[in-house]
Formats: structure tokens, sequence, C-alpha cells
């Protein structure tokens, strides 16, 4: 496993945890203290919560900050970009966040983030989303 995996994949202490409101001061009483817990999170929390963090960027900046993962900050900055919401944004959501632990615990995929532009560009280009 490489230093970026064991970062990415580790468990944060509480404090640094991320925790899902379905808006200002309305906590759902759910947290996510590591990427795991937050995919098994994303399954049944509220649809309001998960619109309230990604249209904030609270998704992509615990991802980017907390774990240090910038690919996956900047694919979830896409759905935001696209204004994915409902169910389709649960289901994408899912999708790019399972797809993401897949290539860290497998060690496949782990060059270095493209910069956002770049990333922006390939993922612009490739409009199908398929189950891995």
């Amino acid at each position: 496993m490489t230093a970026l995996s064991s970062r990415v994949l580790r468990t944060v202490m509480r404090e640094e945890a991320f925790y899902f409101f379905t808006s200002i001061g309305n906590y759902t009483g759910q947290s996510a203290a590591s990427l795991d817990e937050f995919l098994q999170k994303i399954k049944d929390m509220d649809i309001k919560s998960l619109e309230f963090h990604l249209f904030r960027e609270d998704f992509e900046k615990w991802i980017a900050q907390t774990l240090g993962d910038s690919k996956l900050a900047d694919e979830i900055r896409s759905l935001r970009i696209q204004k994915v919401v409902g169910n389709a944004l649960r289901d994408r959501l899912y999708f790019v966040v399972s797809r993401r632990l897949k290539e860290l615990k497998t060690g496949s995929a782990l060059a270095p983030s493209a910069p956002s532009s770049l990333a922006s560009k390939e993922r612009s280009q490739s409009t199908v989303l398929r189950p891995s």
C-alpha cells in the first residue's frame, strides 16, 4: 500500500470526521471517520444532506484537506458543477467513491492526480458511467 493510499484510507479522529447536516444547525446524528464509513453513509443518508454538503463544497474539502485525496475531490467537484441532485446524486456519489476506494485498496490507477483542468477535460469526454 502506498503512502497516499494509507493516508486516504485511514480512520481519522472524531474531531476530523465528516458530520452530516441537512441544513445549518440541523445535524443528522451521522458522521464518517473514514472513506469506507463515508461510502456506507451515502447509501442511507437523507438526500437533503447530500445536496446540502455537495453544493457547499463540504465533501470535496473534507476529502482533499482531511483525507488528502485531490483526485476524488475533483471527481466530486465535477458532480457539483454538473448540478447532480436527488437519487442521481446518491448513485453517482456512491459510484465515484466506491471506484476510488477500489483503486486505493488494489493499488490500481495511483498515479499522481492530474491538474484540475486536465481531470475536468477527461471527465467531460467520458459521459457514460459504468460500474467497475
